[in-house]
């Protein structure tokens, strides 16, 4: 049997010019970790998404997981309390509650931006709610407005994962700006990737601070990298005296200075990166609209108020399986990927019953996305929707 070559992926990254150079500089001068290049992606990351301070980490669900345990060592909450998590999302959302030793409590989506339902919030808040983690999924901003507002009422905390979003505004305000902690992943086939690699902002320096020490083992703060040895006089020897103090239970999330190169390498390029992705997303769904219009699938939505950053392109199909399309494609050379199956996890049947939440379940049955970033051309969208009009042509429905 020939193995087919990918033509369409889900993802991209190319070196650029810019990313030799800033690699070559990290490798010149002979420093890789912590230093000037994660200092500069913290500042204008953060910047950007309208937050005074970035901690880096080695990846997105790092981050949500010290945001978290910095909000939960921060405020005192107890093992056992709960934090309201969408239907549909990443694993990591929900395993960073568990490893918080906390009880995720899943709300279901809704049917149009597949994301957090705020209608349906408030019947899932008990006394032992803590936090809120909306997730502004492939690119899209969820209804923050009415997500803070319910937050506000109840004297919740919010977490923002936006591991799949960046560089976008809902209601004028950036993404990772509208609740406590904001995080964001430089994972392969996200927006901006350097492999490996993760981000939370806020604008709270406590938290800031203790997000910073939990990525470094829990680290007392006087110490957090070798450039605090160049402090001179008494404040010398209160760093050498407390730099194996250590004031939590922390973990070994750090990232290295080539990976902050390769991201900080992209900041420049973001607006154009952002545009070529969504005049590609424009034209997949021009393409495909007649089959939407036919009631073969849905297609995807923008919300009011906000921005998209199409990180990739979510299709349902409203009259059958996921799967017989998806086989399709990829037997094309197209690669699809499952809309973030989340409560039909064999590792949370103890937890959810998938039937419980009608939306989740429909999209985990009929949901999946492809490819629309910025490196596609012309013959590679046409090659997607060409080979979805083929299938339905020979499908009947």
């Amino acid at each position: 049997m020939s193995s087919i070559t990918r033509q369409v992926g889900i993802g991209t990254f190319k070196a650029s010019a810019r990313t030799r150079e800033l690699l070559a500089a990290v490798l010149d001068s002979g420093r890789i970790s912590y230093g000037q290049f994660s200092k500069e992606l913290e500042a204008r990351f953060s910047d950007l998404h309208g937050c005074a301070f970035g901690v880096l980490s080695n990846s997105g669900t790092s981050s949500l997981q010290v945001a978290l345990q910095a909000l939960k060592e921060t405020h005192g909450w107890q093992d056992g309390d709960e934090v309201i998590v969408p239907a549909v999302t990443f694993v990591a959302t929900a395993n960073i509650v568990l490893h918080n030793r906390m009880r995720p409590v899943f709300v279901d989506v809704d049917p149009r931006y597949y994301e957090l339902d705020p209608q349906k919030i408030e019947a899932a808040i008990t006394p032992k709610t803590r936090a809120i983690i909306p997730v502004h999924l492939f690119g899209l901003p969820c209804e923050m407005e009415e997500i803070s507002d319910i937050a506000k009422r109840y004297g919740l905390r919010v977490i923002e994962d936006s591991c799949e979003t960046m560089f976008v505004d809902y209601a004028s305000r950036p993404v990772g700006a509208w609740g406590d902690i904001g995080c964001f992943s430089f994972y392969v086939a996200h927006l901006l990737t350097a492999g490996v690699g993760g981000i939370g902002i806020t604008n709270n320096p406590d938290l800031a601070a203790k997000m910073r020490s939990l990525v470094n083992h829990g680290r007392d703060g006087i110490y957090i990298s070798i450039d605090d040895d160049a402090i001179g006089g008494d404040r010398l020897k209160e760093v050498v005296a407390k730099r194996f103090r250590f004031e939590s239970i922390g973990h070994s999330f750090r990232i290295t200075e080539l990976e902050a190169a390769v991201a900080l390498s992209q900041l420049d390029d973001y607006k154009t990166m952002i545009a070529s992705r969504q005049s590609n997303a424009t034209y997949l769904t021009r393409r495909l609209r007649e089959h939407e219009r036919n009631g073969r699938m849905q297609l995807p939505s923008i919300r009011p108020k906000a921005g998209h950053a199409f990180m990739m392109y979510p299709i349902v199909l409203l009259n059958e399986s996921k799967w017989a399309l998806c086989q399709f494609l990829e037997a094309s050379g197209i690669e699809t990927r499952e809309m973030l199956p989340l409560i039909n996890q064999p590792v949370y049947q103890h937890l959810v019953r998938e039937s419980d939440y009608p939306v989740a379940e429909w999209i985990n049955r009929c949901g999946f996305y492809v490819g629309c970033h910025q490196d596609l051309c012309l013959k590679d969208l046409d090659h997607i929707a060409d080979t979805i009009d083929t299938y339905f042509n020979g499908v009947q429905i």
